[in-house]
């Protein structure tokens, strides 16, 4: 007969965690520094720093509240939804900083970590990738399980960062935008390798009501609101375009407006009863983000944003109506949150508007170099992404990590107390 109660975490979490925390404890003191300016007295340094901090809170917000809220769509997966976004991404933060500054160091500080604005926006959105990756995984991973992926996702994402910017020169706004296809499709692989048989066709427990709804509604207007910051935070404004910053902004807010409007109408249209089913324009709302962030630095007009959004939310709703079950029977591969609609496919859709954009303004000499260049950057991030993917699937499968029966996935009961509950042994 199978155990009653899922496996305890005692002896694997807190050790873990522990062990972690200790080794970053020990990093930080040997090569992390806070960056000092002296010219934080002169005004104009100190409105830039302003400006920064207040990109770096709307970043904040959206890794921890947006994505937080967002994950709690579940009816009996909530508290575990929000409480491990939270772990991971602050674990994944700590992290993010030490490997950037291992791998990607800036030019004056080869032998420091140097800490600023930057630098922790730039470990944010590594984060934010470890947890689309989560949603592939969403319910049927235990922490210990989601946090070693988390850290071996960013190692990842931050290796194809140096590989894109060591081989083929890649803008560092570019390389870590496609953060949502790296993201996706390693957590697409972890969840094809970690299949289960007890949730096909559907778990008993994956389900929701309009309490998570709601919930996750908030998670997606935090999302959806902050999302022109997460695009335009790292971007600079150059001598040769000194408009860029707010363009992005612009086109960003205006792609995302266009993929609200095709989200809800494309979940109508597809359904047998004719309404819109709220977990489809959750997701796909924010289709257009994701596509105009790859392709922003080669967008220079509204019609082009709307058209990217509107493109975007129509490929994410229609993948997500009908791919996640395909995907299922045809692959195994049970895709929690439809993070390949929701991320992969509008970021590979932002990917080929910027070689299309860039193509149609560039000459014919120029033009076939920059193509055979995009092209191999998105090979390397996917070809890393599938490896590492599958990888760290066959690392966590492993039973030392002690995973929870399949009866047991998609519950809150198999971690957290719930102390208005009797239960009888």
């Amino acid at each position: 007969m199978a155990p009653q109660y899922a496996p305890s975490l005692r002896s694997r979490l807190p050790l873990l965690a522990f062990l972690l925390e200790t080794i970053f404890l020990l990093l930080f003191v040997i090569f992390v520094k806070i960056e000092q300016h002296e010219q934080f007295g002169r005004e104009s340094a100190s409105k830039l720093f302003i400006s920064s901090y207040a990109e770096f809170q709307d970043v904040h917000v959206m890794i921890f509240m947006g994505f937080g809220f967002l994950a709690t769509f579940l009816v009996r997966y909530g508290f575990s939804g929000s409480g491990f976004n939270v772990l991971l991404a602050a674990m994944a933060i700590q992290w993010a900083v030490l490997i950037n500054g291992f791998l990607l160091p800036q030019q004056h500080h080869r032998r420091e970590i140097h800490i600023n604005m930057k630098s922790v926006i730039e470990a944010e959105l590594c984060a934010a990738s470890a947890l689309v990756a989560m949603g592939a995984v969403h319910g049927k991973a235990n922490p210990v399980q989601l946090l070693l992926m988390a850290l071996v996702e960013v190692t990842g994402f931050v290796v194809t960062q140096w590989i894109l910017r060591a081989l083929f020169n890649a803008d560092p706004v570019y390389s870590i935008m496609l953060l949502h296809v790296f993201g996706a499709l390693f957590g697409v692989m972890v969840s094809w390798v970690l299949h289960r048989e007890g949730i096909k066709p559907e778990h008993e427990k994956e389900k929701t009501d309009s309490k998570t709804g709601l919930f996750a509604m908030f998670g997606t207007l935090f999302l959806w609101m902050f999302w022109p910051s997460f695009n335009s935070a790292l971007v600079r404004d150059y001598r040769w375009d000194r408009g860029l910053k707010l363009t992005v902004i612009y086109g960003t807010y205006l792609s995302l407006a266009v993929s609200v409007v095709m989200a809800m109408s494309v979940s109508m249209l597809t359904s047998s009863k004719g309404k819109m089913n709220m977990v489809h324009v959750q997701s796909s709302a924010l289709s257009g983000g994701v596509a105009i962030g790859v392709a922003m630095t080669a967008v220079h007009a509204p019609w082009i944003a709307m058209t990217i959004g509107f493109c975007a939310a129509l490929l994410s709703a229609l993948g997500y109506r009908y791919m996640k079950n395909h995907m299922l029977f045809a692959f195994e591969c049970h895709d929690t949150c439809g993070v390949l609609s929701v991320h992969a496919i509008p970021g590979i859709l932002g990917w080929f508007a910027h070689l299309f954009l860039r193509l149609a303004s560039n000459e014919s000499t120029i033009a076939v170099q920059f193509a055979v260049y995009h092209i191999c950057v998105l090979l390397v991030t996917a070809c890393m992404s599938l490896v590492m993917g599958t990888a760290t699937g066959l690392f966590l499968k492993w039973s030392i990590w002690r995973p929870q029966q399949d009866r047991k996935c998609f519950d809150d009961q198999a971690f957290w107390e719930f102390p208005n509950l009797v239960v009888q042994k």
